[in-house]
């Protein structure tokens, strides 16, 4: 087979790609630096110069290459800033939630407190006022205990997250070496 045959017709209708959406070449300078890229595969008598092509297509992998682990490392970078700042907002909510539990205890020892001396008083309206009272509060409370096992338990899912990210990070680098 002469170096100089014709290719298959599959390989003629073949466009290329541009390595990113991102870089601001146009489509004359496209088809310019393709024709200059076919014409300089040929030497000065017209014979194909194998050694070339072959730099140049190590130089064109190189470069894809480097553009995907950038891009790869920068999707696996923002996804876990926002890992990390979704753990911070829960956080600050769990300690939030745990403080208004705190508050809530000590509303509920005080109605307790108070349902002591009311039934010295033994009058019926108060007792019932502080029953709905206690009542109220003890279902503020579970409710809120609900919530913080709630929280506790997307603090679990979010570091679970994060250590599958870290793995991920990890396989993405060895497959990139």
């Amino acid at each position: 087979m002469s170096l100089l045959s014709p290719r298959n017709t599959k390989d003629q209708t073949r466009t290329r790609k541009p390595l990113s959406d991102s870089s601001p070449v146009t489509d004359a300078q496209t088809s310019k630096n393709l024709k200059h890229e076919r014409v300089s595969r040929l030497d000065s008598s017209g014979a194909y110069d194998r050694e070339a092509y072959d730099a140049r297509r190590e130089n064109r992998m190189a470069a894809r290459k480097k553009a995907e682990e950038e891009a790869g490392c920068t999707d696996y970078k923002k996804m876990y800033e926002e890992a990390l700042s979704t753990n911070e907002r829960l956080k600050t909510r769990l300690q939030g939630s745990k403080q208004e539990l705190v508050l809530v205890q000590t509303q509920l020892q005080r109605a307790k407190q108070r349902k002591m001396t009311v039934s010295e008083r033994s009058t019926d309206r108060s007792i019932e006022t502080e029953k709905r009272e206690a009542c109220a509060l003890q279902k503020k409370i579970s409710d809120m205990e609900d919530e913080v096992k709630v929280q506790t338990e997307l603090k679990n899912e979010n570091q679970r997250l994060k250590d599958e990210n870290g793995a991920l990070i990890r396989v993405i680098s060895k497959l990139s070496k």
